[in-house]
């Protein structure tokens, strides 16, 4: 267990890497969603099975994208939607990759 959340940090931060600023940055890694060297999404992936982690997904694109023009910056919340929707993705992407799956 504790490789696969090992595995799935060095993924998320990988991903995450790619996208972050230098400065603080609000959508891709809040720092208030670290603990311990565990990120948020890292922990609620891990807590759940492939279909419902995309379900999660789903609802944070929709609750971002449905709220966004009620908020003080609007730009931020589509671009939080814009990482939950690249996240749900990829992991359709990967579900859909896989020779598990059966068309």
């Amino acid at each position: 267990m504790v490789v696969i959340e090992k595995d799935l940090a060095k993924e998320y931060k990988l991903m995450e890497d790619k996208e972050r600023k230098l400065t603080e940055d609000n959508v891709n890694n809040p720092s208030h969603y670290n603990r311990k060297n565990i990120e948020a999404i890292c922990a609620i992936e891990a807590s759940m099975d492939a279909e419902d982690f995309q379900g999660y997904l789903k609802g944070n694109t929709l609750k971002y994208i449905w709220r966004y023009k009620y908020k003080t910056k609007p730009l931020e919340d589509l671009e939080k939607a814009q990482y939950y929707l690249n996240l749900l993705i990829k992991k359709v992407k990967e579900d859909y990759d896989s020779p598990s799956k059966i068309s």
